[in-house]
């Protein structure tokens, strides 16, 4: 089965097993969703969710954040892990978001296509595929694809990917084979299904929507 026809087929069962997930609209700064994603770097949603909220309550606007102490950033995000790592990365960005724009509403990004948007975040240091992905599809509603740990792991297991493929390589190849209007569901579900069903270790294929086109069961 060629892999688009899988994927679309995928997306149906995930869509059967937990129901139809929508993207919000989004009209806030997409820089939310950039520091977000620093946040949310080898750490659990849980513990993100908790320093990204913890950060907004100490400094509502940017401008705080960029001319805070670099000690005091470090523990209003100590929530979220390897803060003193994120720190500085937080840092860095803002600062050359400010030599750059002279603000911190990246609002004008809305105005741009897809592909400037992509070139516009890649300039700034420590912005990846991945990061430029999450900030597309949650930070400003457009059809991305990115690649975590859960759908990396999903997707090699149901024969998608060989090993030859890199976290990096595989965004881009899926993301290239997924409807744009599928995305946003099937990221978010298959990273569900990877929290709940196929996990890391022991994954739960008796049981799994996906059983009957993944290349680990019939293995």
């Amino acid at each position: 089965m060629r892999p688009a026809v899988k994927l679309i087929r995928i997306a149906a069962l995930l869509r059967l097993a937990y129901g139809p997930t929508r993207p919000q609209r989004r009209r806030d700064n997409p820089l939310d969703a950039l520091i977000h994603t620093v946040l949310s770097q080898n750490t659990s949603d849980l513990n993100s969710d908790r320093a990204y909220a913890t950060l907004r309550q100490r400094f509502p606007e940017w401008e705080g954040v960029h001319q805070t102490p670099l000690r005091q950033l470090i523990a209003a995000i100590r929530s979220g892990g390897l803060a003193n790592i994120k720190a500085v990365r937080i840092k860095a960005l803002l600062e050359e978001i400010w030599a750059d724009q002279g603000h911190f509403d990246l609002s004008f990004l809305r105005d741009l296509s897809t592909e400037e948007v992509k070139a516009y975040l890649a300039r700034f240091k420590g912005v990846g595929s991945k990061t430029i992905a999450c900030v597309l599809l949650f930070g400003m509603g457009r059809p991305a694809f990115p690649v975590d740990t859960h759908v990396f792991r999903v997707t090699r297991r149901l024969g998608l990917l060989n090993g030859r493929f890199t976290p990096e390589k595989a965004q881009e190849f899926l993301e290239s084979r997924i409807l744009p209007g599928d995305r946003y569901a099937l990221h978010v579900q298959l990273v569900q299904h990877g929290r709940q069903v196929c996990k890391a270790q022991r994954p739960l294929c008796a049981s799994c929507v996906l059983a009957r086109v993944c290349a680990h069961v019939r293995k």
